[in-house]
């Protein structure tokens, strides 16, 4: 790899569990990555969820809560089984690990991955994988059907993540291009972001999108959720770095930065535009914000954060506005919008304030001069979404296939997912 990144960098820890190399035990970087471990696990049950419960209908509470909670469970076992080998046992193709590490095969007690044991690893990296499973059903929820969502999600993993999780982290092709992606710009976000807009398409709009209004329920809990996301991004940025040291102070600090200044950018542009300043506008921005930090947070520093910030929360505002009134796709919970776009914005900014050339931030050893690191992350950015396109086509239309049909009947729809599909009949909000 090009750059002369730190060694905790989880951008360089491809090496590491495919080679099977083995260090000392630190018990300090061991407990921050298992304590990173509960704070991400933490972003989806119950951050995300509540996040999501309150922005639906209230009809259709439980069933986003369950699927978010199914996901969880079912992305965990596939993980175990192959995706935490088809991301990381790296068998030098560049494009897809292989099945040394099926069922977590090697992955003892004694085994490490630089100064960690792999087992706390691979649980952290299991984190990951569920979140961004989760986020993808926020561009099709209150219409989806239960077992599509769960086999979908299954297919998800295996076709989408864990190839891009191999090409960025894994030893793969992006990695050896010298792509800076700390904790998952590309490979959580932007891979979330466009298949939560490809399913939206494939699944069509809600009944009565765009004519009816489709408010959320609950903002109560959006925001409960919001501020579990604040915090438990904290491990997913910081315990990225794999080690207790200053690469986690820094990430932990511009996280906190970026989600600021894009929560306040984010709302005074609506206050600018519909002179209101809203609780989901505050929300909103700020989950932008910490997604577009994500690639960077293990790169720049505070004021390079603070302009990130800045410059995404309005083009973040701007795109929730053209994916649902100019271009009328309803992305149901605005995931493309704030986790695609905010994702491209972060993995294209970071390869501009990555650079030690500009003083004022962190700069830790780009090689590469500012426009060739923006070429690779652009190629980054290009080759996620074309792929992460057509692998979430081809999950989606199998899911459909296998599940009967992908989309609730009308009736359902309109009766609501918690009743319909799930029979709960006395537990609504």
């Amino acid at each position: 790899m090009k750059n002369k990144l730190r060694l905790g960098s989880l951008a360089l820890l491809a090496f590491s569990p495919a080679a099977g190399a083995e260090g000392a035990l630190n018990s300090g970087d061991t407990s921050w990555l298992m304590t990173s471990t509960a704070l991400v696990l933490m972003m989806t049950i119950p951050g995300l969820s509540l996040f999501y419960a309150g922005l639906v209908r209230s009809k259709n509470v439980l069933s986003i809560l369950m699927q978010c909670f199914t996901i969880t469970c079912v992305v965990s076992i596939v993980w175990l089984v192959a995706g935490y080998s088809l991301a990381f046992d790296d068998l030098g193709n560049g494009v897809i690990g292989g099945l040394g590490k099926f069922l977590f095969a090697g992955v003892y007690e004694e085994s490490m991955v630089g100064n960690v044991p792999e087992s706390a690893f691979a649980l952290f990296q299991a984190t990951f994988a569920i979140i961004a499973a989760a986020l993808v059903v926020g561009g099709f929820a209150e219409r989806i059907k239960f077992g599509a969502v769960v086999i979908f999600a299954i297919l998800w993993i295996l076709l989408v993540y864990a190839p891009i999780a191999h090409w960025v982290w894994g030893g793969g092709w992006l990695s050896s291009l010298g792509v800076l992606d700390f904790a998952g710009g590309n490979v959580v976000h932007i891979t979330a972001g466009v298949s939560a807009l490809v399913g939206a398409w494939v699944l069509g709009n809600r009944k009565g999108f765009p004519s009816g209004a489709m408010l959320p329920h609950n903002m109560t809990l959006t925001m409960i959720g919001a501020g579990m996301l604040w915090i438990g991004w904290f491990g997913f940025n910081g315990g990225s770095a794999v080690a207790a040291n200053q690469d986690a102070s820094m990430a932990m600090l511009v996280t906190h930065v970026c989600a600021a200044s894009a929560a306040l950018s984010f709302v005074v542009t609506e206050y600018l535009i519909r002179k209101s300043a809203t609780a989901l506008a505050a929300a909103t921005g700020m989950v932008a914000g910490l997604v577009a930090i994500t690639p960077a947070s293990g790169f720049v520093g505070p004021a390079g954060a603070l302009i990130i910030g800045v410059i995404t929360g309005p083009v973040c505002y701007f795109s929730v506005q053209l994916i649902k009134q100019r271009l009328r796709l309803d992305d149901s919970l605005d995931v493309f919008p704030v986790h695609g776009v905010a994702g491209i914005i972060g993995t294209i900014l970071t390869g501009i304030f990555a650079s030690a050339k500009l003083g004022v931030f962190s700069g830790q050893g780009m090689e590469n001069s500012i426009g060739s690191q923006i070429g690779i992350q652009m190629i980054a950015v290009v080759a996620t979404v074309i792929y992460t396109v057509v692998a979430t086509y081809i999950a989606l239309k199998l899911a459909g296939l296998l599940a009967g049909g992908i989309r609730v009947d009308s009736e359902s729809e309109v009766q609501g997912l918690d009743v319909s599909t799930h029979d709960e009949r006395g537990y609504h909000f």
